[in-house]
């Protein structure tokens, strides 16, 4: 695994993340959670059009309802009949087809593969296990057309694709190569270590995490819902996993991915060491967040094209 470069000072420098933060500040208040569910949807919603960007040149994309509603992009380009299935980020609360969109595009152009985008429900309208139930009963009709599927999510999504996983192993679901976890929510502790040392990180804090444990209402003990309680990571399919140095939920991404090469599953490790949660909206304007989206599209690519996914 690879190892974070020094970081000085407890919040990031570099001055692209600084902007983008207070960018982030404008739209989405830091004390957002106290809001009616209606109101953090509202700003959310905002704050991701802020970030959107024009899709990639001959990308097509397109709407269908199945279970769920879902979003299908393919580029201009297909290098591989793997698909991505990705899995938004967003608490369980707000996000969408759309708050992802651009971020969906320019994975499935980079990669070259198609990309479905899963309009997942959200609570607190619909509790667990609503949200594994729609994400897996996609999965299962990928698998079922003899799709190979790569599951992609980010934050909350990152949950939802290590739950997706395990429960493909345990299910005997056949077609998952790979799976892929930024800044994921994994079910670490809330007291000790990144939870407590980066506690009000800017972007996240350990209060946020919590109140987004508690509206989903997930057992406690349930491993999909929680998969660092996994008894067992044997079996599983090879991982990229990514984190943010300043994020709460940091050493959620470490111990999983430690578990995973323990159990002899293949994994990537990467530390972004002047990033912060949701990264990801910031590849455009900020040098880290650059270089993490190259080399998580990097990644992606390697899976997709893995003897696992011939």
């Amino acid at each position: 695994m690879s190892e974070p470069a020094p970081v000085t000072g407890p919040f990031p420098q570099e001055s692209g993340i600084l902007e983008f933060l207070k960018i982030c500040d404008g739209f989405y208040p830091p004390d957002a959670v106290n809001a009616s569910i209606g109101q953090q949807r509202a700003w959310y919603d905002a704050l991701c059009a802020c970030f959107d960007r024009h899709l990639p040149e001959g990308l097509v994309f397109r709407d269908e309802m199945l279970f769920v509603p879902i979003r299908r992009y393919r580029p201009a380009t297909i290098r591989t009949g793997t698909v991505l299935l990705y899995l938004h980020g967003g608490g369980f609360v707000v996000g969408s087809l759309q708050s992802h969109h651009a971020i969906c595009a320019e994975i499935a152009d980079h990669v070259g593969a198609e990309l479905v985008s899963v309009d997942y429900r959200l609570a607190p309208e619909h509790v667990w296990p609503a949200q594994t139930n729609d994400c897996f009963a996609l999965l299962k009709q990928l698998a079922g057309q003899g799709r190979k599927i790569v599951v992609v999510g980010d934050s909350a999504g990152g949950n939802l694709a290590a739950g997706l996983a395990l429960r493909a192993r345990d299910e005997n679901l056949s077609g998952v190569v790979g799976q892929v976890l930024i800044y994921p929510a994994l079910g670490g502790d809330l007291v000790s270590g990144s939870y407590k040392e980066m506690e009000h990180a800017p972007g996240l804090t350990t209060s946020d995490v919590a109140y987004y444990r508690a509206i989903l209402k997930a057992p406690a003990d349930e491993p999909v819902a929680q998969p660092l309680l996994a008894m067992d990571f044997s079996g599983l399919p090879p991982a990229y996993i990514t984190v943010a140095h300043f994020d709460p939920l940091r050493d959620d991404g470490r111990l999983y991915a430690e578990r995973l090469r323990q159990a002899g599953v293949d994994v990537n490790f990467r530390e972004e060491p002047q990033m912060v949660h949701a990264w990801l909206r910031a590849r455009h304007m900020s040098d880290g967040a650059r270089e993490g989206f190259r080399a998580l599209c990097g990644a992606v690519t390697r899976l997709v094209t893995s003897d696992r996914a011939e």
